[in-house]
């Protein structure tokens, strides 16, 4: 009889241990275990549960995780020794329970629910050579990595381990404690768990999910010209009125993943996914695609289409062309020719485009937004006619003038009138431009009439572009047009159901429902983005509001502590808005003051 062939899987191990375990038992070992557990249900499995990890073993001092993915077991670990570093800053140091973390993507052997070979001897040795309350990981996982989360990495060479018979390359992790404090402020506002999924229902249109192409290139620099495509793509399919797009955000939370598009059905409420990758080694770029139909599993169309770099525009419309072939036939074909008008020949200036949407998908901060810019403006030069790259710019401008990070604010809105003024001389319908420049208008120039009539421009050109939807939510209720807004915040949130940054769009549902005294509704919505982890100042400051009208004013004024301390800066004086009913946001900022928010 044939031996049984041997399991191996692809997965990343996280291995933990606890430091000065011995220690620790020795001095006080029935309060170290029952601590331990404490930590383990409180801490470990939430994390484990949010990123998809399976616990292979739990040892006395430590455990052994396997994820699906690299940035999944990164993303839990770091939130992990973060919520440890949270939950020490009151024990005495000789008491705390502190974990050193080793994390390695390679091949595991599979023997029943345990895991054996390599993969897991190099997390355990890299374990070994973190520090206290550190992270140590491969060069395997930062390279799948890099640019994917908020973190930096030190490169420490290649290290001998005991028991591994080569070097291993291996970077320490480092990372901002104020990225990833998310977790204990949601546990303020809204205390443990996570909020149930609910199956979306199907719309009543065609709808479709791009996932992001997988970069067959080889290299990790060209992951903005493989994303770009899709951004291009996902654009195009959006301007079709037939059809139901998912938003770049949402259909991004997928990338690097192995996924079932079934699940991916399921999960943002589509009928079909497109997913593909891209190559491009030199002067050729190849482009595969396949689109299936998700409550069938069957595959409508699989294609490869090959050109060069300067064909790209090209290889854009026919992707797009093939799909909307495919579920949806009955559309003109004046409609096809619509969604594939161009908005530039210049391949150079859709490169800097496309880097400076890679730079503003990034974590966000300063240095990421300031890169951002700078590559929209080069791509605006290059062709002052591309509209996108001027509203991209407004935008960073926008965010950089509200975060503080720009030492004049009048510089940068002087900028941000200049380009609303070119943007209306081109007279394009392009939804990124007008709705980014519309946020900034109402937003950083106080001018709501116009900042609303670029935003409704830019849903009308394309109804499927969850920002723009967002931004008119914001606009009705600056203008006091409260039962419009709530259905833009819907619409954009049901367009990008996995929204990884969703704080935007559901802060300004909270602040709507706050000003129509819908306080409890507030609270749930400005809890929804706590909960999912987003460190907003908006959301926080309309939870504080909702819990002083509701006579919460524990609640409000843990907030408030919270607030002060991950915002230093923030002062109620700074805190201003387009509005059409001034009142609106008195009643919001007398709250703040009842609470003690800082004036």
């Amino acid at each position: 009889m044939p031996l049984a062939r041997e399991q191996r899987k692809l997965a990343a191990i996280v291995a933990a241990d606890v430091v000065g375990y011995s220690r620790l038992m020795g001095r006080d070992e029935s309060g170290t275990l029952s601590r331990l557990r404490k930590n383990h249900s409180e801490r470990l499995d939430p994390i484990l549960a949010k990123y998809g990890g399976r616990l292979v073993k739990l040892t006395g001092d430590g455990a052994l995780v396997e994820f699906g993915s690299a940035v999944d077991a990164l993303s839990a670990a770091i939130e992990f020794q973060q919520a440890m570093a949270e939950a020490n800053r009151e024990q005495p140091a000789d008491n705390a329970l502190v974990f050193r973390m080793g994390v390695h993507l390679g091949d595991l052997i599979v023997d029943g629910d345990d895991r054996y070979g390599d993969g897991v001897n190099i997390a355990a040795r890299l374990e070994g050579e973190a520090p206290a309350g550190g992270i140590v990981i491969s060069r395997a996982v930062h390279e799948a990595v890099t640019g994917r989360l908020k973190a930096t990495f030190d490169d420490l060479g290649s290290l001998a381990l005991k028991n591994i018979e080569r070097p291993v390359q291996a970077l320490s992790v480092k990372w901002e404690p104020f990225d990833w404090q998310k977790a204990a402020i949601a546990e303020v506002a809204v205390g443990p768990g996570t909020a149930p999924q609910v199956p979306l229902p199907l719309p009543d249109k065609p709808s479709i999910a791009v996932l992001p192409f997988q970069n067959m290139s080889g290299d990790a620099e060209q992951e903005y010209f493989a994303d770009g495509m899709i951004e291009d793509i996902i654009t195009a399919l959006s301007r079709f009125k037939s059809l139901f797009v998912i938003a770049r955000n949402s259909s991004f939370t997928y990338k690097g993943k192995a996924v079932d598009v079934k699940q991916v059905g399921r999960e943002l409420g589509v009928r079909y996914v497109l997913e593909g990758s891209v190559r491009k080694a030199g002067t050729r770029l190849r482009v595969t695609g396949q689109l299936i139909d998700v409550a069938t599993g069957t595959h409508l169309w699989a294609d490869r289409f090959e050109g060069t770099p300067d064909d790209i525009f090209l290889l854009q419309d026919e992707v797009t062309e093939r799909v909307v072939s495919a579920i949806a036939p009955v559309m003109e074909r004046e409609g096809i020719v619509r969604a594939r008008r161009r908005p530039t020949e210049s391949v150079d200036a859709v490169t800097e485009h496309y880097l400076g949407l890679a730079s503003i998908y990034k974590p966000e901060g300063s240095e990421n937004n300031e890169r951002a810019l700078q590559h929209f403006r080069r791509a605006a030069q290059i062709d002052p006619e591309f509209a996108a790259p001027h509203g991209g710019a407004a935008m960073c401008l926008s965010w950089r003038t509200i975060n503080g990070w720009t030492a004049d604010p009048t510089i940068d809105n002087e900028e941000i009138l200049r380009i609303g003024q070119h943007v209306r001389n081109l007279e394009t319908d392009d939804a990124f431009a007008l709705s980014a420049l519309g946020w900034a208008t109402a937003r950083n120039l106080l001018d709501l009439a116009a900042g609303s009539e670029l935003a409704d421009r830019a849903k009308i050109a394309n109804p499927n572009f969850a920002f723009a939807r967002a931004v008119c939510g914001w606009m009705r209720t600056w203008e006091g047009k409260l039962d419009e807004a709530i259905p833009e915040f819907e619409r954009a949130i049901r367009l990008n159901p996995r929204d990884p940054q969703p704080a935007f769009t559901l802060s300004g549902m909270a602040t709507t429902l706050f000003y129509a005294g819908r306080y409890e509704e507030a609270v749930s919505w400005a809890e929804r983005s706590l909960r999912e982890f987003q460190l907003s100042a908006g959301s926080i400051r309309v939870a504080i509001a909702a819990y002083v009208k509701m006579g919460r004013m524990q609640e409000a004024r843990k907030l408030v502590s919270e607030t002060r301390r991950l915002w230093p800066r923030l002062r109620l004086s700074a805190f201003s808005s387009p509005q059409s009913r001034p009142q609106f946001a008195e009643e919001l900022r007398e709250a703040l003051r009842v609470a003690g928010y800082p004036e």
